[in-house]
């Protein structure tokens, strides 16, 4: 029997619970999921309040959340299971368990941005200010739902002897290991981020440039804290995420210098 404790020595913290919640019928509720849907909870509830102040209707934000939250949720179960397909080749019903974790945030971003361009589309919607007011909702849910992975005991970094390194068990090297919590550098970070798009919303000039700044900051945290994971999604010798990564801090560039500069509104 295995030790599956959490613990971080150098702090002096033990966390022994099951990653299984409760259940209901025999059918198991993961805190992976509860946390998850807090962070999504959390994330509507301030992108609401952000889009009264924006005067956005609060049904048009609603019509988006309940159309762009499922395509999120496949877009994300599906990059993690193009990008990492060996481990399902043997067993393809797995695919559909994704309670058990397994979700890649950039995926449910893509979902999110494809499903919310197409609606604003459909409705003559301004889909640059969509995207802002759903930006600071959008990382708050990251922020949150990063502890998803700490209760799933996934998404950990490479060994260390810092002082808040995180001590588990892995099943890869059969003995407890300790390593770095990169899902608490990527929680902070995304926190940190909330923060700068709040401060930086009083000095918005044209729609799209908070969603720029989301994209490139979000991002340069990201490339970083990914060097550290020890279970990257790779395409070869390229870690997919530090790819998108620059993809995306280019992007959100381009936005920003687009609102900032008068030779780029002409783009």
């Amino acid at each position: 029997m295995f030790d599956n404790s959490i613990v971080f020595p150098g702090l002096h913290l033990k966390f022994d619970f099951s990653p299984v919640a409760f259940k209901i019928f025999g059918l198991e509720i993961r805190w992976y999921g509860i946390i998850i849907a807090v962070g999504f909870l959390c994330g509507f509830l301030l992108s609401n309040y952000i889009a009264k102040k924006e005067n956005i209707q609060t049904d048009v934000l609603l019509d988006i959340a309940i159309i762009a939250t499922p395509v999120a949720i496949v877009f994300a179960r599906l990059y993690y299971v193009v990008f990492n397909f060996k481990e399902f080749r043997g067993n393809l019903a797995a695919i559909f368990a994704i309670r058990q974790g397994g979700l890649a945030i950039y995926g449910a971003v893509i979902g999110a941005v494809i499903s919310s361009y197409a609606y604003c589309r459909a409705k003559k919607l301004n889909f640059l200010k969509i995207c802002d007011t759903g930006s600071y909702g959008l990382i708050l849910g990251q922020a949150i739902g990063r502890w998803g992975n700490f209760a799933n005991r996934e998404a950990y970094g490479y060994e260390t002897k810092l002082p808040w390194r995180m001590q588990i068990y892995s099943f890869e090297a059969g003995r407890r290991i300790e390593v770095h919590p990169t899902f608490l550098y990527e929680s902070i970070w995304d926190f940190i981020v909330l923060a700068a798009l709040i401060y930086l919303r009083r000095y918005k000039r044209k729609d799209g440039e908070i969603f720029g700044f989301y994209l490139m900051l979000y991002s340069a945290g990201r490339f970083f804290i990914e060097a550290l994971r020890s279970d990257s999604l790779m395409l070869g010798t390229v870690r997919i995420s530090q790819a998108l990564a620059l993809i995306c801090i280019v992007v959100g560039l381009f936005l920003v210098l687009k609102s900032r500069l008068k030779h780029f509104d002409k783009i």
